[in-house]
């Protein structure tokens, strides 16, 4: 008998749901994390995009500098990431799941060669039982530091790879319209089909560990749909939030 393909998720973990809205990484959201994709892996195969490096290194140390925030950022990365993926390869491998680290940046996506080479090993990877973990080269770019909280990553990973599904974890129940937010009841719109009616409703304002705000999550949907891919934006902070979804026992912006 012919073994059934697994569907091909890729998840965006932002650095406010890596922290659960504190000052350092949470290892229990982390945990969540693992033990919904240990739940998921006979049916899905996961790659991750992973915010959370600067996150991870505050924790631990206070960098001086002189001014240049930015090269600061990138030091606090290159400081943090490899204590992220500690955090990832402990609680992980304690549910049985095994990690691995890729270092990718945009100019990765603009080079044939460099697109085969990713597609490659992250096909190897995932074929072995290996969640492939993704950040950004923080040491030698800095758009996602600056821009995007790794949302525009995220997305063009997952049309690289071809995925069936992006899921962006948020500190948000998915978008809200624009006049709950105003009325301090937040209303999320479920269902997207106009991405153009969806970016009248976006608010600016972005997180305080993080850099995307909604309007970056629209853009990495706008990517994955021209890839015909679809995106889910869900609270992240919530516990069970991949599962709760799937279940519609949530709520969630869905863009078809």
């Amino acid at each position: 008998m012919e073994k059934m393909k697994k569907k091909r998720i890729l998840l965006k973990i932002g650095s406010n749901t890596l922290t659960k809205e504190t000052n350092h990484i949470s290892r229990g959201k982390i945990e969540d994390i693992g033990r919904q994709i240990a739940q998921l892996k006979d049916e899905y195969e996961f790659i991750i995009v992973s915010s959370g490096a600067i996150a991870a290194a505050k924790q631990f140390v206070k960098l001086e500098h002189n001014g240049q925030e930015i090269t600061v950022k990138q030091a606090l990365a290159s400081i943090g990431q490899p204590h992220l993926m500690r955090i990832f390869q402990e609680n992980f491998r304690e549910l049985g799941l095994f990690t691995s680290q890729c270092l990718l940046s945009y100019s990765d996506f603009e080079k044939e060669v460099s697109k085969e080479n990713i597609c490659n090993t992250i096909n190897v990877l995932v074929a072995n039982n290996f969640i492939p973990i993704i950040n950004e080269n923080d040491t030698v770019a800095t758009d996602e530091i600056q821009f995007g909280d790794n949302d525009k990553l995220a997305a063009l990973t997952a049309s690289l790879l071809k995925v069936d599904l992006l899921i962006i974890a948020t500190n948000t129940d998915g978008v809200y319209t624009k006049d709950s937010i105003t009325n301090k009841d937040p209303k999320t719109i479920e269902l997207v089909s106009s991405l153009s009616d969806l970016q009248k409703e976006v608010s600016s304002e972005k997180s305080s560990h993080g850099t995307g705000g909604m309007q970056s999550k629209i853009e990495a949907a706008t990517i994955a749909r021209n890839a015909q891919i679809e995106t889910w934006i869900v609270n992240g902070l919530k516990d069970n939030f991949i599962i709760n979804a799937m279940g519609n026992q949530s709520a969630f912006t869905k863009i078809i």
